[in-house]
C-alpha cells in the first residue's frame, strides 16, 4: 500500500511547486481566507449574542480578559502545529514518504499529549490569571466559568488546529474550510438555543463552542485517515519518533515561544485597558473581534507562503521561492487596504452590530479610526514571518518579533502610557513597535532568505 501511495503522489503535478505562481497563491489563499473568515464568525457569534441578548457584563466576559487567555495558550499550541506543517510540507515537496509519515504521525501523539496539558492548565489558572490582570470584579464570575468549559474540551480543540494545518501544509485548504463552514453554522444554531431560546446566558455560548469544536476535529481527522496519498493517518502508526519530534520542535517550538510572547504583550495592554473601565473593556473587546477580519486576510496570506516555500524548498527551487515572496507581498497589501478602509467607513454601524450601548460604540468607533490605518505597517512582517518559517528560518525571526513586537509594546506600556494613561497612549504601541520590527525584518530576509544572496 506505501509504495501504491507513493506511486500515485509523485505521478501527479504538484501544483505549488509547478503551476502559475500568482494562480496558486489565490487558489491556496482564498480558502484559508474563507474559512479564518468562518472561524471568526464561529468566534464572533459567540460576542454578538452574548452583547445582545445578555449584557455588556457578558461581552467583556467572553471578549475581554477571558479572550486573551485563551489566545494565549491556545496560541502556544498552534505554533507548535506550524512546526508540523513545515516539516511535512518540505517533505511532500521532496516527496519523502517515509519521513513524512514519521512526522505526521509523531505529530498527532504529540498533540493528545499537549492536549492533556494545556487543558488542565488553562483551567487550573483561570481565575487566578483574570483577578492578576485585574478584570473588573463584576466580569469574573462569567469570566471564569466560560474559561473552565472552554479548557475543558482543549482536546478538540488542539486536534482540529493540528490536522488542519497538516491538511493546509500538503496543499489541501479547501476541506479544512468546508468544516468551518458546517461548524460555523452549527454554533450559530446553539447560541441561538442555548441563549436566546434557554436563557443560558455565558454557559450556553461555552457550550455552543466545545461542542463544535468536537464536531470539527472528529471530521477532520476522518479526512486525514481517508486520505489517498502519502499523508494518510494510520491509527497504528501513531508513536514518538524522536528524530521526528526534534524537527517538529526546532521550528514549531519558536513559533509558539513567539505567540506566547505577542499574547503577553497582548495580556499587558489588557491589563491597562481593564483600569479604564467596563465600557472600555467592552469596546477593545469588541475591536479583538472587528479588526480580526483584517488578521484573517493577512494570516491567510502567512500560511499560503509557509506552505509555498516549504514545499518548494524541499523540492529545491530556491529562485521560486523568492518569486512567490515578491508576488504574495503585492497580493497582501491590495488586500490589507482594502479591508483596512473598508472597516474604517462602517466603523458605527459595524460596533451597533455587537451593541446598543452608546458609551461602548463611541468608544470603539474611536479606536477603530485611530488604531486601523496603521495595520498596514504588519503586512511585511507577516509575509517575511511566514517566508522565512516555510525555508526553516524561525530562531532571528522570533528573536526579531519578541524584541521588535513584544518587548518594545511592554516597555512602552510602563514607560510612555504610566505618564501619559490613556487609550490613546495604549493604541500608540501598535504602530510604534510594527515600524522598528518590519525594518528589521526586511534587513534579515535580504540577508538570509535561501539563494538572495546570489542575487545582491
Amino acid at each position: 500500500m506505501k509504495r501504491n501511495l507513493k506511486k500515485e503522489n509523485t505521478a501527479g503535478v504538484n501544483q505549488i511547486t509547478e503551476g502559475v505562481i500568482w494562480k496558486q497563491l489565490l487558489f491556496f489563499f482564498f480558502p484559508i481566507l474563507f474559512g479564518t473568515l468562518f472561524q471568526q464568525i464561529y468566534n464572533t457569534a459567540d460576542t454578538v449574542v452574548v452583547g445582545r441578548f445578555v449584557g455588556k457584563e457578558a461581552l467583556a466576559a467572553v471578549g475581554g480578559s477571558s479572550s486573551m487567555i485563551v489566545n494565549l495558550i491556545v496560541g502556544f499550541f498552534v505554533g507548535l502545529c506550524s512546526g508540523a506543517a513545515v516539516v511535512i510540507s518540505q517533505f511532500y515537496g521532496a516527496k519523502d514518504s517515509k519521513n513524512l509519515k514519521k512526522a505526521l504521525h509523531t505529530s498527532m501523539i504529540f498533540c493528545l499529549a499537549a492536549s492533556i496539558i494545556v487543558g488542565a492548565s488553562g483551567f487550573v489558572l483561570s481565575e487566578p490569571i483574570l483577578r492578576l490582570m485585574k478584570t473588573p470584579a463584576e466580569v469574573i464570575p462569567d469570566s471564569v466559568l466560560y474559561l473552565h468549559i472552554y479548557f475543558a474540551g482543549t482536546f478538540f480543540n488542539l486536534v482540529y488546529n493540528m490536522v488542519s494545518s497538516i491538511l493546509r501544509s500538503v496543499g489541501d485548504s479547501k476541506r479544512p474550510l468546508y468544516v468551518l463552514i458546517i461548524t460555523c453554522l452549527l454554533n450559530i444554531l446553539l447560541d441561538v438555543i442555548f441563549v436566546v431560546i434557554f436563557h443560558m446566558g455565558v454557559l450556553g455560548v461555552a457550550l455552543a463552542t466545545v461542542s463544535c469544536q468536537a464536531v470539527s476535529a472528529i471530521l477532520v481527522t476522518w479526512f486525514l485517515m481517508k486520505a489517498n496519498d502519502i499523508y494518510r493517518l494510520e491509527f497504528h502508526e501513531i508513536r514518538f519518533d524522536p528524530h521526528s519530534l526534534k524537527a517538529v520542535l526546532r521550528i514549531g517550538l519558536p513559533a509558539g515561544l513567539e505567540s506566547v510572547m505577542y499574547n503577553i504583550a497582548n495580556l499587558t495592554i489588557q491589563i491597562f485597558v481593564n483600569e479604564l473601565g467596563t465600557d472600555t473593556v467592552a469596546a477593545w473587546g469588541t475591536l479583538g473581534k472587528i479588526d480580526a477580519v483584517f488578521w484573517m486576510v493577512c494570516n491567510a496570506f502567512a500560511i499560503s507562503i509557509t506552505t509555498f516555500v516549504g514545499q518548494n524548498y524541499g523540492a529545491g527551487k530556491y529562485h521560486r521561492m523568492r518569486k512567490s515572496v515578491r508576488i504574495c507581498m503585492i497580493m497582501a497589501y491590495i488586500t490589507a487596504f482594502i479591508v483596512s478602509g473598508s472597516i474604517i467607513l462602517f466603523a458605527e454601524p459595524i460596533y451597533r452590530l455587537f451593541t446598543t450601548d452608546q458609551g461602548v460604540v463611541d468608544i470603539g468607533v474611536h479606536m477603530i479610526r485611530f488604531l486601523i490605518p496603521s495595520y498596514a505597517l504588519y503586512v511585511v512582517i507577516g509575509i517575511l514571518s511566514g517566508a522565512l518559517r516555510g525555508a526553516g528560518r524561525v530562531l532571528i525571526p522570533m528573536i526579531l518579533t519578541c524584541g521588535g513586537v513584544c518587548l518594545l509594546r511592554i516597555l512602552w506600556l510602563f514607560g510612555y502610557v504610566t505618564l501619559h494613561p490613556g487609550i490613546n497612549s495604549i493604541m500608540l504601541s501598535y504602530p510604534v513597535s510594527w515600524v522598528i520590527t518590519a525594518v528589521l525584518f526586511v534587513i534579515y530576509y535580504f540577508q538570509r532568505f535561501p539563494g538572495m544572496k546570489k542575487n545582491l
